[in-house]
């Protein structure tokens, strides 16, 4: 099938790079000239794991293709993807303004019937409103050309999105118009077996990819609310966490304390729900919970180094290692690192950061007093305390001999519970997780 896909992000170009990988006819437009430009010399412009190859293998194929042009984007095109931003807006709502403005430009642009699919995360009823502004855009132009709108929201996490997208848990497709629905399911027969394409209602299946990631993000929320009470009780979360994941109820996944979550979706996505629950003076009490904990989460990791300095980080240097939202990604959208880095500043800290990827955007969003470590080793030098922010494979695996005698003071706060205690303490560390043993014993000896 021919296909268009309307934005190069994190959404747009895996769903491009994988639909030509089984075979379509794929051509990805954006307004970026210079970021098409880049795509066309052969770069690649976010990093997420196996996409490289896959954007070159089908380059080559000439099964896709970049263009900065929304006509040329539409010559032949039998479905036409939106994955365009959905940023969220002053009152928590999400902004619709671009998507809404790409579909009305479709329609003032289409010379042929065709699928329009909702791939961005929209509110319920956006699908509704594309319906419209496609109209709008075709009757300033004088012409009435036939054409369905789809919601296909997509359930990709960065750095795992082209396994997401290539073994998918399941396909959701909303779509008011049958066949529309069943052209769009026929588009992932090589992706997902049938009983894993859940067609419904567009209503449906816009409000169940803010339910998903409000139940996702309340998973972690939970944990963390957990952890900060083992902290006080002297119980080690990830024995609770290994007990309640255990049961099949429950499940092992998004049940890590630590920092809180950010990037580009909950934070938004949970934001949006709340704010279209409100509009329509419905209360949800949960995921409202589960916002709040996550807001206060970072602040306790940042009073625990507070705390152990005796309440002033005036003349110590802190070494932050990883400062991305998670690991795989480049992605600094919300990522805890932002805040908690300017906190400790604020708190009189000289901070020092690495990070194996995300450098390059972590300038563009950080507190500007930030310094920049070349390397591990530069970040870790004669720092007064080692503070995990991201658990990259590297500092996970790393030698904490070497981290001690690098160190001025062996202390490591690890945000992630990515180091075993076990280990930090034969390395001669005092170590402080989120939820475990140490941590509790230093929190009563600050009083907390």
């Amino acid at each position: 099938m021919n296909i268009a896909v309307v934005g190069t992000g994190y959404v747009g170009l895996v769903s491009g790079a994988c639909f030509a990988e089984v075979g379509h006819n794929v051509v990805c437009m954006d307004r970026d000239q210079a970021k098409i430009a880049f795509l066309k010399q052969g770069g690649i412009p976010i990093y997420e794991e196996g996409l490289e190859p896959i954007v070159f293998r089908n380059v080559a194929a000439s099964r896709l293709r970049f263009t900065d042009s929304l006509a040329d984007a539409l010559k032949g095109a039998e479905v036409v993807f939106l994955a365009i931003g959905t940023p969220q807006g002053e009152d928590g709502s999400a902004d619709l303004s671009m998507v809404l403005q790409a579909s009305e430009q479709i329609g003032a642009s289409m010379t042929a019937s065709l699928i329009l699919v909702q791939k961005s995360t929209c509110p319920v009823g956006t699908a509704r409103e594309l319906d419209g502004r496609v109209r709008r855009g075709q009757e300033a132009r004088g012409v009435e050309i036939p054409f369905s709108v789809v919601s296909n929201p997509e359930f990709l996490r960065e750095g795992n999105a082209v396994r997401d997208f290539m073994a998918p848990d399941r396909v959701v497709i909303g779509a008011d118009d049958e066949g529309a629905g069943r052209r769009i399911a026929s588009l992932y027969e090589k992706i997902a077996p049938p009983e894993r394409v859940l067609v419904m209602d567009r209503a449906s299946a816009e409000l169940t990819k803010y339910a998903a990631n409000a139940f996702l993000a309340t998973k972690i929320s939970f944990i963390n609310d957990i952890a900060n009470l083992c902290e006080l009780l002297g119980a080690d979360v990830e024995n609770v966490r290994r007990g309640i994941g255990s049961d099949t109820r429950i499940g092992p996944a998004f049940l890590a304390a630590g920092i809180g979550y950010g990037g580009s979706c909950f934070p938004k996505d949970v934001t949006a729900l709340v704010k279209t629950s409100t509009d329509h003076a419905c209360t949800l009490r949960i995921v409202e919970a589960a916002e709040g904990v996550n807001r206060d989460q970072w602040k306790r990791q940042v009073a625990k180094v507070v705390s152990y300095f005796g309440g002033s980080l005036a003349g110590r240097r802190m070494a932050i290692l990883g400062v991305a939202f998670k690991p795989g990604t480049d992605d600094m959208r919300e990522a805890p690192a932002i805040a908690v880095t300017h906190d400790l500043i604020e708190y009189g800290a000289e901070v020092w950061a690495y990070d194996p990827i995300a450098m390059d955007n972590a300038r563009l969003v950080m507190d500007a007093r930030v310094q920049y470590a070349t390397n591990l080793a530069n970040c870790l030098a004669q720092a007064d305390a080692v503070i995990l922010m991201t658990e990259w494979p590297e500092f996970r695996d790393m030698d904490l001999a070497a981290v001690g005698a690098s160190v001025k003071r062996r202390v490591l706060f690890d945000f992630r519970n990515a180091i075993v205690p076990a280990n930090a303490a034969a390395a001669g560390f005092e170590y402080f997780g989120v939820g475990r043993a140490a941590g509790a014993s230093a929190l009563a000896m600050a009083g907390q």
